[in-house]
């Protein structure tokens, strides 16, 4: 007997799972569907809660659930070291990458003084940045399941053109952790140029600038649009760059023209009271001339702050002249000059500030097109790549893709991907790694097909050894591993040692021995495993990264013992003893926190023989 699905919410058939559409955004997130009647793409606004959810997630001190969106954003002023928010910009970036950053963020991020990835620490409990983004898309996928009364598997994620494959992967990871399996990984422009309907009909051949400023990252692409595939001929940008920026700037302004307490910067709740209220006001000059409100102080006092256009215009004009080089950049990267294109798209929330408008307008000599909804343009786009993936579309050509992800193992046991499964062929990518031992000559690489995190649960294809790598300290090498995937399926492994020119090149054919059933079969564990694969991996990242810092440690104490007394030798020896007490047991977290207290114990110690180090060179001597 045949069984037909009724979607409650639409009233219609439903003949397969739909798919959905997902903007992850630094400062909103939205999800989006074609709705199978209309065919036109919606923003889910689940019990007319609106579209936008916030991009924001508070942790309760009872220990509760975490709460996602605009219930967590109430949490901003009340409770800002249990209320994380702007996790996007952490998304696949160590502490080093983040520099100064960090101090400007109202929640603890970890320095362990490495390039391993950020955490971000809630009293004795410490989260990724992949586990955070993980709870926004848990929330999104819940509102969608509750308003199309359907379950939601299935989605196409955006992320900006700019973002690099450590970040991608953090996406991809981030939404297995959510209970979704990611279909593709779309860029943000990309999405955008779907949403203004351009490149849906065949005969379209145009090239367009789509000019993105969301609240934490801005990129500028240049695609070219012909009978439906969407080529990227440049792109630029900065993945640290947006709204947020606006505020800072507003805030450091009042902070110093109305002379603001020391507190102001110093204390969780006023930094938060602060950063609000430079948004609130970013905002409003986006429709007004003038601006002002009241900040509360600690002591209960009224400080009155206010700001014209004008000086908003002046604070921020450095910072949309940053955008417009990276405009002037991608324009000469893909040898087109501004009259050359058909139109300028916006894309993003800060798009709605007039300077924006008016300097970006500028620089391409034509109106930019601000005709769709900025904070929505991305999750429709999304959800138009959706309706493509499920076949509803035949108009537009989605070339060729690889099935499975294709990466190498690294420390732990873990697969590192070099090419995700869908990505277009022909296609080439890279990553740099380099030696874990002191003399290391020999590098093995072992190159894995599947989707699970653990190389265990993945398919060997083939390894072979760097041979020849020059002697140096652990970490000084830096190997490039590429992998060149043909038309054919076949892959190809190049390995290139960059100090000496080593290298050694082997080829694999990465679907020998696969059929469709055991690909479906490998992908189906990948998410019934999801939550269990990235618990083992963020377990082995923080034992591997533990023991890094143990062998850092022992190195620093054994080398500079004269500048250091017995009391912090003692010290020391005592909590390397709790770290290895940790990495013994089964959890993550004592780990980390046995970690960041070691760091928070030596670096001090570290910056006294720095200093020894920096006087003794200044009088011609050398510290060993």
């Amino acid at each position: 007997m045949a069984t037909v699905a009724i979607n409650l919410a639409t009233g219609t058939f439903q003949q397969e799972e739909i798919i959905v559409g997902i903007d992850l955004g630094t400062t909103n997130s939205l999800v989006a569907y074609v709705h199978p009647d209309s065919r036109q793409p919606v923003a889910i606004n689940d019990q007319g809660r609106g579209s936008i959810v916030p991009s924001v997630v508070h942790f309760p001190a009872d220990g509760a659930e975490p709460v996602v969106g605009t219930e967590a954003r109430e949490f901003l002023l009340t409770d800002p070291q249990r209320t994380i928010y702007s996790v996007k910009r952490l998304l696949g970036k160590s502490y080093r990458d983040l520099g100064n950053h960090a101090d400007q963020l109202g929640y603890k991020v970890i320095d362990d003084n490495s390039e391993s990835l950020v955490k971000i620490r809630v009293e004795d409990r410490f989260y990724s940045p992949i586990e955070l983004s993980a709870d926004i898309l848990k929330e999104l996928r819940a509102r969608a399941e509750h308003a199309l009364k359907t379950p939601v598997n299935r989605a196409v994620i955006t992320v900006p053109a700019y973002f690099n494959d450590s970040q991608r992967q953090a996406t991809r990871d981030a939404g297995r952790l959510a209970g979704l399996e990611v279909l593709r990984i779309v860029n943000e422009p990309t999405a955008a140029a779907l949403a203004y309907g351009i490149g849906l009909d065949p005969s379209d051949e145009k090239t367009v600038a789509v000019y993105d400023l969301g609240g934490g990252t801005f990129d500028i692409s240049i695609l070219r649009i012909q009978q439906g595939i969407f080529e990227v001929l440049s792109t630029n940008g900065d993945t640290y760059l947006g709204g947020d920026d606006f505020d800072r700037v507003v805030a450091e302004y009042w902070t110093s023209a109305f002379q603001l307490p020391a507190a102001f910067r110093s204390n969780p709740h006023l930094q938060q009271q602060l950063r609000l209220a430079a948004e609130m006001a970013k905002k409003y000059l986006s429709q007004h001339d003038d601006f002002t409100t009241h900040l509360t102080d600690e002591a209960g006092q009224n400080i009155a702050v206010m700001l014209t256009r004008a000086q908003f215009n002046d604070l921020i004009r450095p910072l949309v002249d940053r955008t417009i080089a990276a405009c002037r950049q991608a324009l000469q990267d893909s040898t087109l000059a501004a009259t050359d294109l058909d139109a300028v798209l916006l894309v993003g929330g800060s798009t709605r500030v007039p300077l924006v408008y008016d300097a970006v307008s500028a620089f391409f000599g034509q109106p930019a097109n601000n005709s769709l909804n900025p904070d929505e343009v991305v999750a429709l786009g999304a959800a138009i790549q959706a309706d493509i993936l499920a076949g509803n579309r035949r108009d537009v050509l989605l070339l060729d893709v690889t099935p499975l992800t294709l990466g190498i193992e690294t420390l732990g046991g873990l697969l590192d991907p070099i090419i995700p499964r869908n990505s277009k062929i022909p296609t080439k990518a890279g990553r740099q790694y380099t030696t874990s031992i002191d003399g290391q000559v020999n590098l093995k690489i072992a190159v894995y097909q599947g989707e699970r995190d653990l190389v265990s649960q993945n398919r060997k294809l083939g390894e072979f050894v760097l041979t020849g790598i020059p002697a140096m300290p652990a970490g000084l090498p830096k190997v490039d591993v590429n992998f060149l995937l043909n038309a054919d399926g076949i892959l190809q492994v190049e390995a290139i040692e960059l100090r000496s020119n080593t290298r050694q090149q082997v080829e694999i054919k990465p679907q020998y021995g696969l059929t469709d059933e055991q690909v479906e079969q490998m992908l189906m564990d990948s998410l019934v495993n999801a939550k269990e694969d990235v618990a083992a991996r963020l377990l082995i990242e923080a034992r591997t990264a533990a023991e890094q810092l143990l062998y850092q440690v022992g190195n620093f104490t054994k080398k500079n013992r004269q500048h250091l007394t017995e009391e912090e030798l003692t010290a020391t020896e005592a909590q390397v003893g709790k770290v290895r007490s940790a990495l013994a047991g089964p959890e993550r977290d004592p780990i980390l926190k046995a970690m960041d207290e070691l760091d928070e114990l030596t670096r001090p110690y570290a910056e006294r023989v720095m200093n020894i180090s920096i006087q003794q060179a200044m009088a011609g001597k050398k510290i060993g």
